[in-house]
């Protein structure tokens, strides 16, 4: 492990200018995910700059228009147990419950999450070719052991990792903004444009600016009489990223869908908006011929590698269940907004 620099920020404006004049440098909350890529060399930021103790940035608050903020620096452990997320978000609380172990989730940051880095094992043994490490070195995931952390949807040729969050499949399905400030001033961008796919570009994981520091993540307001609910599924029942999952939030007038929204984990190169399901849902009536109609539309356009075929049924069989769950009670997991 080389050597590096440590400084402590008192404001987001300190951390901005050090971030910004320090060359090599990486912001520091939790540190689940950067220490441990320090520490392999994938990532090698010359300073890390601590955020922990920045005022106004640990707390969960109602906002007036009904929507939740929720500070980059809350963690996951705080948020799962929130009593506002668990009267008006429950998919949220079941996404973080189901990521990671109690100690990590103590100490992750709703920021680091949403800036967690791809598991696959090509990107962290920092000599195999990765173009999100090493641009133009090639993929070695493709053709290569893509099994259980590549993905079937949003692919290029040059990168076929997923995603590993558990909490973002949650808030894309939800509805959040993202709260970001920089050297230029404050701007939001739309939680469902902020993870970038691969394309040409598998380097660029997000839309954040150089320097940009994330402040908040602010959740639109629960749709009215709304059930939700994630189901994971993986290798093991503990302590594994997902094969596949999926987050729904379904809002039913007597036996009609009068809305839903449905995000899809394990499956995606950035967390995946079934956006082709809600719309073939919305003022359909809830038969398990429909709901299996949206659950294989949520999978269109997916493309297998050479292991991970299984994800496409799998996906399937996650959406259907999980909508099977929450519009015929079958195995009701949701809680009303």
């Amino acid at each position: 492990m080389r050597g590096l620099d440590y400084a402590r920020a008192g404001s987001p404006e300190q951390a901005i200018r050090g971030h910004a004049h320090s060359g090599a440098t990486a912001y520091l909350a939790g540190g689940t995910t950067l220490l441990d890529l320090v520490k392999l060399d994938v990532m090698q930021p010359n300073q890390v700059i601590d955020v922990n103790h920045l005022a106004g940035l640990n707390q969960v608050q109602a906002q007036p228009d009904g929507r939740l903020s929720v500070g980059a620096m809350v963690t996951n452990t705080t948020l799962a147990h929130h009593p506002l997320v668990l009267e008006h978000y429950p998919v949220l609380s079941q996404a973080l419950l189901s990521g990671a172990t109690t100690q990590l989730r103590n100490k992750a940051t709703t920021a680091g999450n949403v800036m967690q880095r791809v598991r696959c094992n090509y990107f962290r043994d920092g000599v195999s070719p990765c173009n999100k490490r090493n641009p133009g070195s090639g993929c070695a995931a493709i053709g290569g052991h893509n099994r259980s952390v590549h993905a079937v949807l949003g692919t290029s040729d040059q990168c076929i990792a997923t995603h590993p969050s558990d909490m973002c499949v949650a808030m894309v399905a939800l509805g959040a903004t993202v709260q970001v400030q920089g050297p230029a001033g404050k701007r939001e961008i739309n939680f469902a444009d902020f993870h970038l796919l691969p394309g040409s570009t598998p380097w660029k994981e997000h839309a954040l600016q150089p320097d940009e520091l994330i402040t908040h993540v602010v959740l639109d307001a629960p749709l009215p009489n709304s059930r939700s609910a994630y189901l994971k599924l993986r290798d093991r029942a503990s302590y594994q990223f997902a094969l596949a999952s999926s987050a729904v939030v379904l809002v039913m007038d007597g036996q009609t869908i009068r809305d839903v929204r449905i995000a899809l984990g394990g499956v995606g190169t950035k967390p995946w908006r079934a956006l082709e399901a809600e719309r073939a849902l919305k003022g359909a009536q809830a038969t398990q011929a429909n709901l299996a109609k949206a659950a294989k539309l949520a999978m269109q356009g997916a493309v297998a590698q050479s292991m991970n075929g299984y994800k496409i049924p799998l996906g399937q069989q996650v959406t259907l269940r999980t909508l099977s769950n929450l519009a015929l009670g079958e195995l009701h997991t949701g809680a009303r907004a």
